[in-house]
């Protein structure tokens, strides 16, 4: 295993200092660093974070290789600076057995560029109802130990307190999408005025909020964890500040894509901001930055959603929800908070390393620590050209913007992924 000397770079934005990184490891740490066969890397001017954990990722593979692969999904996460991503179950077939996630979590190790830990299905086939081998799946190989039916949302109450209920045993977690169905059916983004002077069917705040509300409740019942998936709007931020409050053991995650843009994007009528939860008001995007600020909201997840152009590149009515996000995350969270990089490495690294259970991330750069860290230029300013990411896809709603920051280097257990901003393999 070759070993790095990592010179002059600032860790969470203290004095400049260097890293010496030794049979997976940060074996040294200070300044003037020497060591005989170390391959250097210049790294004045930038600043080193723990490597980054996505809590909310679809690699489509098995299933639908043509948007996505769990290989170049993972190539595109390192890119992006991350060393672990949690897999989303909606594949075909849908990941409810311990054969399908650990086909992925394999995958995801033969791939060898971060971490995959796939996430199991709550109901089998994702259809609400019945329980998926929630017991089978967490005693695999994968280990798994969040569920989610995210695109679909475990509708039925006393189906999820069972799920609830089963996971508490070995302290899983149950990954909420928060949509009642009954009040969204045929909805194409944010009900709201932009909704109705384009004539498009609307989704309601409450349709979120009231299943946030419920499960929060339920969650409190039974004394089990509780995530709540790309919470979208003003309202459901009260809710879970309330639940805290009282003790509940609930976290929540927050989008790139909803703490920057609103529902006047859909005006173009381009489906590329089509997605589900829909962007909402610049009202609700203030009110979930200010939460994630103060911890109510407790990390940033991508919701990384790759498609296939002909899922896109349609009418806005026929096209699929979603948009790319693990290329684009840091440096959108640049821009909505600023270099605030102990708050960046809490929000997207160790908060949902903590959440996931993955040992090894979510550690700062410091003597001893697995050397799971990506290295990020500051200074630097990216325009998001769509045919330069490594997705399959390129559903990015970020096209021609101009954002700050440049991954320069992510290092997985010692080993480079990433450098001087291009994947080593």
């Amino acid at each position: 295993m070759t070993a790095y000397l990592i010179k002059g770079v600032s860790v969470l934005g203290a004095a400049p200092t260097d890293l010496l990184i030794r049979d997976g490891v940060v074996a040294e740490a200070g300044a003037g660093l020497s060591a005989a066969g170390a391959t250097t890397v210049d790294a004045a001017g930038l600043v080193a974070l723990p490597g980054l954990v996505d809590l909310h990722t679809h690699l489509r593979e098995p299933g639908r290789e043509d948007a996505e692969t769990v290989e170049s999904g993972s190539r595109a996460a390192a890119l992006g600076g991350y060393t672990a991503v949690c897999a989303m179950a909606n594949t075909s077939p849908v990941a409810d057995t311990a054969g399908v996630v650990e086909q992925v979590w394999r995958l995801g190790r033969e791939a060898g560029l971060v971490d995959v830990q796939p996430i199991g299905a709550v109901t089998v086939g994702l259809a609400g109802e019945r329980l998926a081998e929630l017991g089978a799946m967490a005693d695999s190989a994968a280990r798994v130990r969040i569920f989610s039916d995210d695109g679909h949302c475990v509708a039925d109450p006393r189906l999820m307190r069972r799920a609830l209920e089963y996971v508490k045993a070995f302290d899983g977690i149950i990954a909420q999408h928060a949509e009642e169905p009954r009040l969204t059916e045929g909805a194409q983004m944010h009900e709201g005025e932009v909704s109705t002077r384009l004539g498009l069917t609307g989704w309601p705040a409450v349709a979120e909020e009231a299943i946030i509300a419920r499960d929060v409740l339920l969650a409190e019942h039974v004394g089990s964890r509780l995530h709540v998936c790309h919470v979208s709007t003003a309202g459901s931020v009260e809710v879970l500040r309330q639940a805290k409050a009282r003790g509940v053991r609930v976290t929540a995650e927050v989008t790139p894509h909803h703490l920057l843009l609103t529902d006047a994007r859909a005006e173009t009528y381009d489906p590329v901001y089509k997605v589900n939860p829909p962007l909402r008001t610049a009202e609700d995007v203030a009110a979930l930055r200010a939460a994630l600020v103060d911890g109510v909201v407790d990390i940033v997840a991508t919701d990384h959603a790759p498609h296939a152009v002909e899922d896109k590149e349609c009418e806005w009515a026929y096209a699929r929800p979603g948009m790319l996000g693990l290329e684009t995350a840091l440096p959108i969270a640049l821009d909505v908070l600023g270099p605030r990089w102990d708050l960046i490495a809490e929000r997207m690294s160790r908060t949902p390393a903590r959440i996931a259970g993955l040992d090894g991330h979510g550690l700062d750069p410091a003597p001893g620590v697995p050397a799971n860290l990506t290295l990020v230029d500051p200074a630097a300013r990216r325009v998001v050209e769509p045919g330069e990411l490594a997705s399959r896809s390129r559903n990015t709603p970020y096209a021609g913007m101009t954002l700050p920051g440049r991954i320069v280097a992510t290092f997985l257990r010692g080993e480079p992924t990433v450098l001087d901003g291009k994947a080593v393999r």
